[in-house]
């Protein structure tokens, strides 16, 4: 069965809130129903269907702002969260 499409914002949305440093601060929800990216109100809300065990759902949202951001996911490094809601990446330059 085919994966659902994610609901992304525009590649511009989401890099307005790249710091000057890199840094992307999101808040997680794991094992959601649906994964998708918001914007509300300055903040990113990330919502994953991977469950929060083994790194798994850490894992999805690097990949899916990877595909938001339209760059490789070798690009999204997490700098501080493993094991919270609160995550920090860090967005290479392309």
């Amino acid at each position: 069965m085919a994966r659902p499409k994610a609901d992304l914002p525009p590649p511009a949305a989401l890099r307005a809130l790249v710091d000057a440093e890199g840094r992307l601060a999101v808040r997680v929800t794991p094992g959601a129903r649906s994964e998708g990216i918001e914007i509300e109100q300055g903040r990113v809300a990330v919502k994953v269907r991977a469950k929060p065990e083994d790194g798994k759902a850490t894992a999805a949202v690097g990949e899916l702002l990877a595909r938001a951001l339209g760059v490789a996911p070798s690009k999204v490094e997490m700098l501080r969260g493993a094991t919270s809601r609160e995550k920090l990446f860090r967005i290479s330059p392309v």
